[in-house]
């Protein structure tokens, strides 16, 4: 598949917006804002947002119910692996990336998406949840539910940004693919080789990514002139990244940008990525412009199931 190339640029920091406006009065009634989001989407593929609207207290509840869940037992998270759903939910342990990536990453992770009913799709079905910790569903869904309100704010700006109309992925969004994901990296004293790095350097696979970080840091973004930059944490922000999906969708105006985790702090990591993507049945082809001569439409669930499939431990169904 040709993914048309993107236009990032040598970048040496992340630039921070305050949505405050935009969360108040919509993406047509803030132009200013629109402007800041276009030019970072096509100048870095990554920003950070202040004043978003998602609640504090609904992330330091989850963030405390995560903490519980992964200083459990390794033998209660693994009750609750993804190896024993069908649908890419659950807990995933250190060093789980498949194929491409496999062994590579110091990071434990616990995944889930809507729970939609079985059949529909292939992805649709039950989360897991552990039994020791019961407070982390709900805790989990309540933010889930937050998060999501951000997303549905930032869609019409990514339009306008575009030159569409900021309705225009509405049609696309009606039922979306959504993985909110909580991860979890062990202290590193000093990483130096390439599987001792927390996540190794790759792109986002779906349409665009809501992040929160703790404060201590290690995400870091690579410019087109092969620096890594950091991405500090600040207090209260969310970043957001573009991935393959979004670069498609903008024909390579957006850019979805290089990035890795590396935990230099001799403590603990924690971040609580959300990963917003089309309805499984959204064709995905440039919105503007163009497309690449040998580019092919795709249904945006076949590309993720795919991506899950080789990255994923995951109970195979019966035939």
């Amino acid at each position: 598949m040709a993914i048309p190339a993107s236009r990032t640029l040598a970048f040496s920091e992340i630039p921070l917006i305050d949505i405050g406006p935009l969360v108040a009065k919509g993406a047509d009634n803030a132009p200013e804002i629109v402007a800041a989001i276009r030019k970072a989407c096509m100048e870095v593929g990554f920003m950070q947002l202040i004043n978003h609207g998602v609640p504090r207290p609904a992330l330091n509840r989850l963030y405390g119910e995560a903490q519980k869940f992964f200083n459990l037992p390794v033998e209660e998270r693994m009750k609750v692996a993804m190896a024993n759903s069908p649908y890419f939910r659950g807990y995933l342990p250190l060093k789980y990336e498949g194929d491409e990536y496999l062994g590579t990453n110091l990071q434990e992770a616990f995944n889930t998406f809507h729970e939609r009913p079985i059949g529909a799709n292939p992805v649709h079905g039950p989360n897991q949840w552990p039994a020791a910790v019961p407070g982390l569903k709900d805790a989990m869904m309540s933010y889930f539910a937050e998060c999501e309100k951000l997303a549905y704010k930032l869609l019409p700006a990514f339009a306008l940004a575009l030159g569409l109309k900021s309705n225009h992925f509405d049609a696309m969004f009606r039922e979306p693919l959504i993985m909110l994901k909580l991860n979890h990296y062990p202290l590193q004293e000093k990483p130096e080789h390439e599987n001792e790095i927390g996540v190794v350097g790759h792109t986002d696979s779906g349409c665009f990514t809501i992040l929160w970080q703790d404060n201590n840091g290690g995400l870091e973004v690579q410019n087109k002139a092969g620096e890594w930059v950091g991405v500090p944490p600040i207090d209260g922000a969310y970043v957001i990244n573009l991935g393959r999906i979004m670069q498609i969708l903008s024909n390579g105006m957006f850019s979805a940008t290089e990035h890795r985790v590396i935990n230099r702090t001799g403590a603990d990591r924690y971040s609580i990525p959300m990963f917003v993507n089309p309805s499984y049945n959204t064709t995905i082809k440039p919105l503007v412009g163009d497309p690449p001569a040998d580019f092919k439409p795709f249904l945006s669930g076949h590309y993720q199931e795919d991506v899950y499939r080789r990255t994923y431990p995951h109970k195979k169904l019966a035939a």
